[in-house]
């Protein structure tokens, strides 16, 4: 979601997924109605808010909202390297489960790299940290994860319904996902480091008002108000300070255009294929069970990008009935961990990676994604059962 635009392999996914929503629609693959139905009345709040949302996090994010987070981490740690790792551990979730995956993976990313830099620690066990949490923290609120707005609008059950399914299976995963990864990096994770002074924000006004925005939005959508409208109100407050305080701030770089078009390609290149087939086999493959769903749609994100899989497999539920869909969600939001396309979360937080001059191949990724992701699954699988 919260995204700035980046180069490379998310060039050729947004121009490819484009072209063939593009081209399903034209050559008539997808019948117009159908196209309508799922391309404007389903997809324009998702992608209100998807707008809306990034904006709000980029200018957050140009307020020095990410980069004090991160040091008041460093100071309350007080040298001690487990536990600032613990305290990222609770910054990556709190900004995952309140203002999306991709802002964690886009945003938080470069910072914690930043502080790992300037604190001489190892930048590999925070950054696979950040991006695990992305992920696995992605399943208490509707808001951190699109997948979770497309459950929510297809089972039609409120915010505090839907957190409240979710709430153990998402305190089941951060735990296993910062255990796995502490007990992984556990010969690094050691040692002291020097308490950073603390800096006061450039201006003290549009940091205050980005904070209040962001505690605002996440409290509003908890409360029940639409996230596309939270998100927007938010936006519209932040973006009215930065005009009168920080005018150098507003690009156009700031919408999100190329997510938009690959969301929306999204969207209409696999309804497509699910009118043709594609929904029946999945739900064939499923079968009745709540661990074969959830299997399924965590290799089937790995395979083609977990928001095109919960698409798919959505179609075996019911509109308006909520069985089966969590199970499904299990998938997709935590399944991404071996493969760097499973999200585009990941994608974004691999270029962030880099620009920082920081490559994990693709390979070391996947190894350590089969080796913890399992768990971090059957541990949520088994908590939402309870």
């Amino acid at each position: 979601m919260a995204a700035r635009q980046a180069p490379g392999n998310l060039d050729a996914v947004w121009k490819i997924v484009s072209a063939a929503g593009l081209l399903v629609v034209v050559t008539g693959w997808l019948p117009a109605g159908k196209a309508f139905e799922v391309g404007v009345t389903r997809a324009v709040p998702i992608l209100g808010f998807l707008i809306a949302v990034t904006v709000l996090a980029e200018l957050a994010e140009a307020a020095g909202v990410f980069d004090a987070a991160a040091t008041w981490c460093a100071r309350l740690g007080r040298g001690s390297t487990p536990l600032l790792f613990g305290l990222v551990a609770v910054l990556a979730t709190a900004t995952t489960i309140g203002m999306s995956l991709d802002t964690t993976a886009v945003l938080l990313t470069p910072v914690v790299l930043a502080l790992t830099a300037r604190l001489d620690l190892s930048p590999l066990p925070f950054a696979l940290l950040v991006i695990w949490l992305a992920n696995t923290a992605s399943l208490l609120l509707p808001i951190s994860n699109l997948t979770n707005l497309l459950a929510l609008q297809h089972s039609r059950m409120s915010t505090l319904e839907f957190a409240g399914r979710m709430a153990l299976p998402q305190l089941a995963a951060v735990a296993i996902t910062v255990g796995f990864l502490a007990v992984l990096f556990r010969r690094t994770l050691t040692g002291c480091y020097q308490v950073p002074e603390h800096t006061p924000p450039g201006d003290r006004v549009t940091f205050g008002v980005s904070v209040l925005a962001c505690v605002g939005f996440v409290a509003a959508v908890t409360a029940g108000t639409a996230p596309w409208l939270a998100a927007t109100a938010a936006a519209g407050i932040v973006l009215a300070v930065f005009a009168v305080r920080g005018r150098k701030h507003l690009r156009w770089g700031l919408f999100p255009w190329r997510l938009v078009l690959t969301t929306e390609g999204l969207f209409l290149t696999v309804t497509a294929l699910v009118e043709h087939g594609l929904g029946e086999l999945l739900t064939r493959w499923a079968g009745h069970s709540g661990l074969g769903a959830t299997v399924l749609a965590a290799g089937s994100a790995n395979l083609v990008n977990n928001l095109p899989a919960y698409l798919a497999m959505e179609t075996a539920i019911p509109p308006g009935s909520g069985d089966g869909l969590f199970e499904i969600l299990l998938g997709t939001n935590i399944g991404p961990l071996v493969t760097m396309w499973g999200s585009l979360a990941t994608l974004l937080w691999a270029d962030r990676c880099r620009a920082r001059g920081i490559t994990i191949h693709p390979g070391r990724f996947a190894a350590i994604g089969l080796a913890g992701m399992p768990w971090v699954l059957l541990g949520a699988w088994a908590a939402l059962g309870v």
